[in-house]
C-alpha cells in the first residue's frame, strides 16, 4: 500500500499566506492560471490531460468528469509515488519543486505518495495511461 500525506491549503494563521484559495475550471482555464500552453495528450469525456512545461519545470495536469474519477486516478497513479496537487476534479503531477511553485498559483492539496514496489509489477497494464508520473 502507498503511503499518502498532504498538505491542505487555506486553515488557521499556521497556513502559507501565498496559497491562494483553490482554482478551478477546466483544463484550459487551469492551465492558463498556472502560466502554461497544454499539450494535449488524453482529451475523453471522463478525462482530459495535458503535459505543461513552465520556468518552474514539467509536470501533467489533469481534469476529470466526477470526483469518483478524480480519486481512482489519484489512488492508481499513488503505486508510482510522486508529487500531486490536487483540486476540485483536478490534480497537476510533478516533482515536488514544481508542484509546490503551482500550489502557489492554484492552491490545493498536496499529496505525496510513496511507491509500494520497485521495480517493474510485471502487469504492464494502465502504466501508459498514467505517462508523466515517472521522472525524466
Amino acid at each position: 500500500m502507498a503511503l499518502l500525506t498532504a498538505c491542505s491549503a487555506g486553515g488557521g494563521g499556521d497556513a502559507e499566506p501565498d496559497v491562494p484559495p483553490t482554482a478551478t475550471g477546466s483544463l484550459e482555464q487551469l492551465a492558463t492560471k498556472a502560466h502554461c500552453k497544454p499539450n494535449i495528450q488524453t482529451d475523453a469525456q471522463e478525462l482530459r490531460q495535458a503535459n505543461c512545461t513552465t520556468d518552474d519545470g514539467r509536470y501533467v495536469l489533469a481534469t476529470f468528469a466526477s470526483d469518483r474519477g478524480q480519486r481512482e486516478w489519484i489512488n492508481e497513479a499513488n503505486d508510482y509515488g510522486g508529487s500531486y496537487l490536487v483540486g476540485r476534479k483536478w490534480v497537476a503531477v510533478g516533482e515536488p519543486n514544481v508542484v509546490a511553485a503551482l500550489r502557489g498559483r492554484l492552491g490545493g492539496t498536496v499529496e505525496t505518495a510513496s511507491p509500494h514496489h520497485s521495480g517493474s509489477s510485471g502487469s504492464g497494464g494502465s502504466e501508459a495511461g498514467h505517462s508523466g508520473h515517472h521522472g525524466s
